[in-house]
Order: structure tokens, then C-alpha cells, then sequence
């Protein structure tokens, strides 16, 4: 079993999003169950929603769970095992405050739970070691709630957890978590893999919403974060399925590795190129390949993302706006555009213009452009003409 757990307590960024990818392979390469655990015990911290969003980026990505556990779903459980370690010896009830134990804690009798209780005195649960009192840990806060670390354990026990990679900054949990879980009474072995945070430019927070939102792909966004830190990839440009096939988590550097927003931005152009055409013109609107063929058209000529592309499709269907130098030109082009009869062939459109408005450059072409693209500039006419032709009439309004 392979997890991938995370906070809703703020927006997902690229950091989890590897964490996510890298679990989910590697359950799919040993053909293991893939959980996702929502740790959403600190309720004054959880932001509502946020798990429900970041389980539609999950999807957004195919990263596809066996199960979903919110956290705090078993907190039952956890306080039950908590008592049991207590029970047995292996926790100790501890009334210091400020969360720091002064060590003489540790001597209570495990009978003295009843008597606090009782006295409405806060009190938590903590890892007994004698020898080191100030290495005894809490696994049951003076709320009642299971501490995140004692949570984390219980869980991983319970679902079986074999490997997990996570962020290099919980690595000194590790022998606290081993501790539980001995404590507990669980023998299997975990492996653990810590990665160290994904740097970028400027220390600038890339989170999946602003990527999005930006025009950035998942299939691109899963290949340049497999590609941190990996110098052994067979090529450049993949998808993750075609990934779980030769990656190997041994090869990941555990040194820094830098998350390039200009490299992004290429592997997402490769991608979109990618794309099935029909499919790529469901983003505007549409279900029509040959509005996908105009988008890669403009990809050609330099976009890079869906919220370029927009830029550049949008305008077309959208309603002109007939003022300005060339204002009577786009009228008297549209009237004869709403005349014309059906014409296949470019240079057949551009003749009957022509000869009917008897326009001359520059009071042809310019407003021609504007009133079928919205802009003075781009691919030419004669590359867009072929793609849009049916639209024409919505397209000259």
C-alpha cells in the first residue's frame, strides 16, 4: 500500500503535487493499492473545501486512489490505541503546561486518568521513556485529539504502508513514527525516501491553481516534475503512464532541484501540440477539429499555453467592435461576407471581396483581419481561412 497525504490548510503546490505523483507511480510499478489520506485533524487550521479542490486536481492529473481517508474519520481510533498504550504502560499522562514535560510526569500511575479526568484538569498523553523523559513525545493532546505524528502512525499502521516518500523536513519524525508503531506492536517495515523541497526563481510559490489558471497541462506539469532532479530519462517529453514504465526512484537526485518555469513552459507547447484536436477545441467551446487545428496553428506561431490560446481564439468568435481608422472598411466586409455565396477556396474569398468593395491596400487587409480575428496582427489569412470558413458568418458580426 502507497499513500499520499496532505493538509487542507492551504492552496497545493508543486511540492505536493511530486509527492502525489511519485507515490502514485510507484503503487502503479508494484501494482499496490494508491490512498490518499486528508489529514484534517487541526480543525481551526482546515480551510473548508479545500479538500474537496484538492481532489479534483488529483483527478485533473488521473492520479486515481483505491481509497480516500479524512483523518479525522478515525480519530475514535487513534484515541482508543492511545489509551492502550497507556494502559499498557507505554504512555503517560502528563498535566505540565505549555506543552513542555518537566519529566515527572512520567512516574504517574496509569490509574491517576480516572482522577484527572474527573477534576476537569488538562492533561495529555504521552510516549513513555524513562531514561529520556524529554524525548517522550505527545500522541494525545490536552483536547483530546490524537497528536498529527501518533495520527500519522496509527494510520500508516493500519493501512499497511509500505514506502513513502515525503518532504526531507519530516525526516526527524521518522523515529518517533518507528517508536509508535513498535509500541503498538506492528513489525512490518517502512521504507522511507525524503526529497528535499523543490526550489525555484525568486523562491516564488508555484501552486496548481495559479498553474492552471496560467494554462499549463497536466500531462507538461507531470513531465517537468519527473524530470526534477532525474538525469537518466530515456527522453524528454512523456506522459506518466509512459513514466511508470522505466522510472526508477533510486535514480532521483536528493539534492535540490530547481522547478523552471521557462523549461515548463516549452514541454507544455510540446504537449499541446500533443493533443487530439477535437479534443484541444472542447477548451474553447467547441467540439470541432478543425478549431483545434487553428489552435495549434497559433502554436506555431509562439503560444505556449491554453490561456494564450485564448487570447488568440477568443477574439474570433467574439463580436467585433466597428470604430476607430477602419470602421466603415469592416462594414461595408461585412455586408458582403453576409452576401457572399459559399466560398471553399481562399483566394476565391479574397478576389470576391476585393472585386465587390473595390477596398485597395492598406484599407483591405487590415480590416478584413480585424473583423475576422479581432486583431491586427498574426498568422496569416490564408492559414486561418481553411479552419474558420464554416464559422464565417459568426465570425464576421
Amino acid at each position: 500500500m502507497f499513500r499520499f497525504a496532505i493538509a487542507p490548510t492551504k492552496d497545493m503546490d508543486i511540492d505536493n503535487l511530486r509527492l502525489a505523483i511519485l507515490n502514485y507511480l510507484l503503487s502503479q510499478q508494484r501494482q499496490a493499492p494508491f490512498t490518499v489520506r486528508i489529514e484534517d485533524l487541526d480543525k481551526e487550521a482546515v480551510i473548508e473545501g479545500k479538500d474537496t479542490e484538492m481532489m479534483q486536481i488529483l483527478e485533473k492529473f488521473a492520479l486515481k486512489h483505491t481509497t480516500v481517508l479524512h483523518q479525522s474519520e478515525r480519530k475514535n481510533i487513534h484515541q482508543t490505541l492511545a489509551i492502550g498504550l497507556l494502559k499498557e504502560g507505554k504512555a503517560f499522562i502528563c498535566t505540565c503546561e505549555n506543552n513542555v514535560c518537566n519529566g515527572r510526569c512520567v512516574h504517574k500511575e496509569k490509574q491517576a486518568l480516572e482522577t484527572i479526568q474527573k477534576s476537569a484538569k488538562p492533561f495529555s498523553l504521552r510516549i513513555k521513556n524513562e531514561e529520556d523523559p524529554s524525548t517522550s513525545f505527545v500522541i494525545l493532546n490536552n483536547d483530546t485529539t490524537p497528536s498529527a505524528l501518533f495520527a500519522t502512525a496509527c494510520d500508516d499502521m493500519l493501512e499497511g504502508i509500505e514506502y513513502i516518500v515525503a518532504q526531507e523536513r519530516l525526516k526527524p519524525q521518522q523515529k518517533q513514527l518507528e517508536s509508535i508503531k513498535k509500541y503498538l506492536g506492528y513489525q512490518e517495515h517502512t521504507t522511507y525516501l525524503y526529497l528535499p523541497d523543490i526550489e525555484t526563481k525568486e523562491n516564488q510559490t508555484y501552486t496548481l491553481q495559479w498553474l492552471f489558471e496560467e494554462g499549463y497541462i497536466p500531462d507538461a506539469i507531470i513531465n517537468h516534475i519527473l524530470l526534477l532532479g532525474y538525469n537518466d530519462a530515456p527522453k524528454e517529453l512523456f506522459t506518466l503512464p509512459e513514466a511508470i514504465a522505466w522510472f526508477d526512484i533510486e535514480k532521483v537526485s536528493k539534492e535540490h532541484a530547481l522547478f523552471d518555469i521557462d523549461k515548463l513552459r516549452l514541454l507544455n507547447k510540446e504537449h499541446l501540440k500533443r493533443l487530439d484536436d477535437k479534443l484541444l477545441s472542447t477548451v474553447f467551446g467547441f467540439a470541432d477539429e478543425k478549431i483545434g487545428k487553428l489552435a495549434k496553428l497559433y502554436i506555431e506561431h509562439g503560444a505556449a499555453t491554453l490561456k494564450e490560446l485564448k487570447a488568440h481564439i477568443t477574439p474570433i468568435f467574439t463580436p467585433k467592435t466597428f470604430e476607430g481608422k477602419w470602421e466603415t472598411q469592416m462594414h461595408i466586409l461585412e455586408k458582403l461576407i453576409w452576401e457572399a455565396p459559399v466560398l471553399h477556396e481562399y483566394d476565391d474569398f479574397i478576389q470576391y471581396l476585393m472585386e465587390k468593395s473595390k477596398l485597395e491596400e492598406p484599407a483591405f487587409f487590415i480590416p478584413l483581419r480585424m473583423l475576422l480575428t479581432g486583431t491586427q496582427s498574426g498568422p496569416e489569412l490564408s492559414e486561418i481561412y481553411p479552419f474558420i470558413k464554416s464559422y464565417i458568418l459568426e465570425i464576421a458580426s
